[in-house]
């Protein structure tokens, strides 16, 4: 079925809006997930998958777990490699998604990287790792490079996210196995953030998918011109969501003002 932009944000305001959470904006939450749907790559499955988490979890406030300078080689416009300076940051989230504080930490590492030229962000226990992707699209446009990747628990593959200098969307790599073989980093995620290209070279080119940038780019296109498309399930399941949370929050009005 297809549907406006519009009506994604609206109703992804009013699913987490019904939550009460201490934690995350609605309106920023909700275009993570409309570029998410937008790019073709199932934002409101995703959402969807997070509601189930997002209504039990317990609200614990992210640490800072690590903070160090790490000696890296970088290779200049001339093809000469060079030290660099890396700061890596670690941020232990408990188990909890990365949607509540993924801007907040986003902007922190903003602020550090003006320090030095590469930043790797290490985010420890985190689920619905998909909704980073709006986030880490808004770089595009301030001149620095990205590159995240993490394993997929449910379904054991890797997935590479790369986003260079001078482009709009990524190109996305799916890997048929998880490049960790410890069960404790199966939710984890890596950010690195550069003045300088990613190359997947550098990384692992046997990947199994691509979804390029270009790819990226037609869908976005054509969300525009024609609507975007969604899952009639997926997108019953999310106006149920809303639905649930505005009969709740009307029964406990009607308590707090008197009603039977």
């Amino acid at each position: 079925m297809i549907v406006s932009h519009n009506e994604i944000i609206t109703l992804v305001q009013k699913a987490f809006l019904g939550m009460h959470r201490e934690c995350g904006e609605a309106d920023l939450i909700a275009n993570m997930v409309a570029e998410l749907q937008m790019a073709g790559l199932d934002g409101i499955r995703q959402f969807n998958k997070a509601s189930d988490f997002l209504f039990s979890e317990q609200e614990v406030a992210i640490e800072i777990v690590g903070d160090k300078i790490i000696d890296d080689v970088v290779v200049d416009e001339v093809a000469h490699p060079v030290v660099a300076e890396t700061k890596k940051l670690e941020f232990d989230f408990h188990g909890n998604s990365l949607v509540y504080h993924l801007p907040a930490i986003i902007d922190y590492a903003l602020e550090q990287l003006t320090d030095s030229e590469h930043l790797v962000l290490e985010l420890k226990k985190c689920r619905n790792r998909w909704l980073a992707y709006g986030e880490l699209v808004k770089l595009a446009p301030k001149g620095i490079a990205c590159m995240a990747r993490w394993d997929n628990g449910s379904d054991p593959k890797h997935t590479l996210f790369i986003l260079n200098l001078g482009s709009i969307y990524p190109d996305l790599y799916f890997y048929n196995n998880q490049a960790s073989k410890n069960a404790d980093s199966i939710q984890n995620m890596t950010i690195e953030l550069a003045y300088h290209n990613f190359e997947i070279n550098d990384y692992d080119n046997q990947y199994a998918q691509l979804v390029s940038a270009d790819d990226i780019l037609a869908s976005h296109q054509q969300s525009w011109d024609k609507g975007i498309e969604v899952d009639e399930q997926e997108w019953q399941k999310l106006k149920e969501t809303a639905r649930h949370m505005l009969v709740k929050n009307s029964e406990a009005s009607m308590r707090g003002a008197g009603g039977a």
